[in-house]
């Protein structure tokens, strides 16, 4: 079974803005560089869709409300509806913070047939979020995306086993996982526009023409696809990165952004029970060159304070900048369970910033939002322009 929420992230915020139900609404932030994140079905109607630009988005559909994201309430919304797939099934395989596979094989007996269940996840995701859920069902992963795909938005479809193949052979070939446009065009070059027609195609022809990603979707278009749930994937790692609305060349201002981006990492180490031992730094110049560093800490961490003292170093070895800055990041790597021994201190400061951290993260979690921030990134109120000379 494949879970996809529908419109997950403008769902979440029509729960505090039913008044904006049925109009066209992109949450997204309104800078020019910046990218739709979702969007309404009343707004993709007007093309916009996910990872396109702001810029085009609001020239598409100018009338549309903007939202600003909150990543925070989207990570709440979404551990509660892993929590609803987990008591289906232990078997979940999260993919991101709105979709998931389940193996519900296990749940039959308990909960009855597919269909059944299918319905009881729309359901009580229905009921207990107030959002809605489209699910796919069929014998593998592969088809039950394509499935849950086809059936947007809230919907349910059952692929059954037995005609898997007749389906799949229904569709074009950009169906298919690995066959984007290039491929699609190449494919077309050879009057291959369909599954069937590729199906149908020698293997080894395929092979011949697009290398092991032949043979991979030689096997999707009759349906072969043997991976099976699996139900924790451990996360590589942990960032951020901002893109600027001007090219940046302030030193200040990119320490001032590091700044941000390593509480906004920290803050999601601690809430994962997790820790670092390597920290990275990526900057993208004006042309679009991307170089990254990175470096070992001597302990793990998932402070703040300990970022930031890394990604500086990164920054500053790198010397003068050849260009201006596009875009600035931060990863956390080798990660590992938080909690382990660690050397400290004679004066044990470590502690002291790690629990002034978590007292922030606390004081964020009940009020929401970044309610307390460091004041290096408060900006300053700007003083109105004074109309006359000024008094004595």
């Amino acid at each position: 079974m494949h879970v996809d929420m529908d419109a997950f992230f403008v769902s979440v915020e029509l729960l505090q803005r039913p008044q904006l139900r049925g109009r066209c609404v992109i949450v997204g932030s309104p800078s020019g560089r910046s990218v739709v994140l979702s969007a309404s079905y009343e707004a993709r109607r007007f093309g916009v869709r996910s990872a396109m630009p702001m810029a085009k988005a609001m020239r598409l559909c100018p009338q549309a409300v903007v939202i600003e994201p909150s990543q925070a309430k989207y990570r709440e919304v979404s551990a509660r509806v892993m929590e609803i797939f987990r008591d289906i099934t232990p078997q979940v395989e999260q993919l991101s913070v709105d979709e998931a596979f389940l193996d519900i094989s296990g749940a039959r007996r308990r909960l009855g047939e597919p269909l059944q269940i299918g319905a009881l996840v729309r359901r009580t995701i229905r009921n207990e979020l107030g959002i809605t859920a489209t699910v796919g069902i069929a014998a593998s992963k592969f088809v039950a995306k394509i499935a849950s795909t086809h059936a947007k938005p809230d919907g349910l479809l059952l692929i059954p086993e037995d005609r898997t193949v007749q389906f799949l052979h229904s569709l074009p070939v950009g169906a298919l996982w690995g066959v984007g446009a290039k491929t699609r065009e190449t494919l077309a070059r050879l009057g291959i526009r369909s599954v069937a027609d590729l199906a149908h195609t020698p293997p080894s022809a395929l092979h011949k023409l697009l290398g092991a990603a032949g043979d991979q979707v030689h096997r999707l278009a009759w349906g072969i696809d043997e991976r099976q749930v699996t139900p924790e994937r451990a996360e590589k790692s942990i960032g951020a990165e901002e893109t600027f609305d001007q090219d940046l060349d302030d030193t200040v201002q990119l320490r001032r952004e590091l700044l941000r981006l390593s509480h906004r990492t920290a803050a999601r180490l601690r809430a994962s029970g997790l820790q670092c031992r390597t920290v990275a730094l990526k900057l993208r110049y004006s042309d679009f060159s991307t170089i990254n560093r990175s470096r070992t800490l001597p302990e793990p961490a998932d402070s703040a304070r300990e970022l930031y003292a890394a990604v500086v170093h990164l920054l500053e070895a790198l010397g003068s900048r050849p260009q201006p800055v596009r875009l600035v990041g931060l990863r956390a790597e080798q990660l590992e369970p938080g909690g382990a021994g660690r050397q400290l201190s004679f004066d044990g400061s470590e502690d002291h910033w790690r629990n002034a951290e978590q007292t922030l993260d606390e004081v964020n979690r009940k009020f929401g939002g970044a309610q307390v921030v460091p004041a290096a990134l408060l900006r300053r109120p700007q003083r109105p322009p004074m109309s006359g000379p000024p008094g004595p």
